[in-house]
């Protein structure tokens, strides 16, 4: 508890300065963030943070933290989280949430993501499952990209697809009932696969079986 303390108190007594951020020299940007990470580090090295600021004027940043998706640290998350400090231009989330922009996934407007040479769009992905763990109530799934084979060599491919799947369910769903996931070319026939964004209905359709 006294560490947690201690990073809050330094927050708060910097908040203003974090708050900012955005609006600092990149060499400042990089001090003040290496400051946010040496003082939460003090509480727990496996956590990470990231700050959303605000798009309109005079609303809240949000200050999340994350475990980077290792369960081990969930905890250290939420004990930090439950214990924030009430400020009034700040909002403190545990975890990474999913993405308000799911509609526009549906719908196919979604913007791609790029990651160096790779370009997805989140809307364009389906899955299937491969199987499911009654023990851990974990699934093992499998991933089709229509460019699988273009970019199956590539080593952030994982990564990328990682990244998506965590914008659409979040880090705790997703770490919660996702095991194994395995990356594949999409067929020609594509009609037993699933949209990725369905990914958190199909879990809790199951999970309620």
């Amino acid at each position: 508890m006294k560490k947690i303390n201690t990073f809050w108190n330094w927050f708060q007594d910097n908040n203003q300065t974090i708050k900012n951020l955005i609006n600092e020299t990149p060499k400042n940007q990089k001090h003040i963030s290496f400051w946010i990470n040496k003082n939460l580090s003090y509480y727990c090295k496996e956590i990470d943070f990231m700050i959303v600021f605000p798009k309109i004027g005079n609303t809240k940043s949000e200050l999340i933290i994350t475990a980077n998706g290792n369960l081990e640290y969930f905890r250290q998350v939420i004990d930090l989280i439950d214990n924030a400090p009430q400020l009034k231009n700040w909002k403190f989330t545990a975890f990474i949430q999913p993405t308000d922009r799911i509609d526009k996934i549906i719908d196919g407007f979604d913007e791609p993501y790029i990651f160096h040479e790779i370009t997805l769009k989140a809307s364009e992905l389906k899955f299937l499952t491969l199987d499911y763990d009654k023990k851990t109530h974990k699934f093992d799934i499998i991933v089709f990209l229509k460019n699988y084979n273009l970019y199956c060599d590539t080593k952030t491919l994982e990564q990328a697809i990682f990244i998506i799947m965590q914008d659409i369910l979040g880090e705790n769903s997703l770490f919660q009932n996702i095991n194994f996931v395995q990356l594949a070319q999409t067929p020609s026939n594509e009609e037993e696969l699933i949209y990725l964004y369905d990914l958190q209905l199909h879990i809790d359709s199951f999970n309620q079986k």
